[in-house]
């Protein structure tokens, strides 16, 4: 109880200091809106900032249980914007707060497409969309069950990070993998002597080390 509950709590005060919503906790699940019941115009921008501190916050939760010998797993974040049915359902003698839709459904799936990435917190093209500036990179198309497209998906960043010499440099190699350059290869294979431990350079470098040049995954999130 002391685990869950000083998580749940610290990760619904940062849900609540970007201004979102705490929709329902389901075990250790937390489902949060932005941009109701109250309109955002940066409702996008809120809950990637938002995203980014309950990474930061849960890794120093996570950290913290190691060193007491709890091997607690990473959180994984997923964010999609779009449209949704919100409001009370379940009757007169029964309701609950909730949102329904595509764009929530797909939210989950890109919480789920993190297992794929290696990343925690994954983000829809549709996000960025709406986010000037945004700071971040392309983590890959994704086949995501349900869809008869591929969803672009991204990963954000800190500012400084996401300007840094390192992340220009997987720009780049991504655009080789994305155009089917050959190159792609070699490209991963140098980034990998800079950053040893990122996953979705080990990600890409596989794929294309076992002849996949594209930034598609074959593999379908669930």
């Amino acid at each position: 109880m002391r685990l869950l509950n000083g998580y749940l709590d610290g990760v619904a005060k940062i849900i609540f200091s970007h201004d979102g919503t705490v929709m329902k906790v389901i075990g250790d699940a937390v489902h949060a809106i932005f941009g109701a019941p109250v309109s955002q115009k940066d409702h996008a921008a809120r809950a990637v900032a938002c995203a980014l501190d309950i990474d930061d916050f849960s890794e120093a939760f996570r950290a913290d249980w190691i060193k007491q010998g709890v091997d607690l797993g990473a959180t994984r974040i997923g964010i999609n914007t779009g449209d949704a049915i919100i409001g009370n359902f379940g009757g007169e003698s029964y309701f609950d707060y909730s949102a329904y839709g595509d764009a929530v459904n797909l939210a989950a799936r890109l919480e789920a497409a993190n297992k794929v990435l290696g990343t925690r917190i994954c983000i829809s093209e549709s996000v960025v969309e709406h986010i000037e500036g945004f700071c971040g990179r392309p983590a890959g198309k994704l086949n995501i069950a349900g869809k008869s497209e591929p969803i672009m998906a991204f990963e954000p960043l800190r500012d400084e990070r996401a300007k840094s010499e390192d992340i220009a440099q997987y720009r780049q190699a991504y655009e080789k993998m994305a155009t089917g350059d050959e190159d792609a290869k070699s490209a991963f294979a140098a980034l990998m002597a800079r950053m040893p431990e990122d996953p979705l350079v080990l990600l890409h470098l596989k794929r294309t080390l076992g002849g996949t040049c594209t930034d598609t995954i074959t593999e379908v999130v669930k």
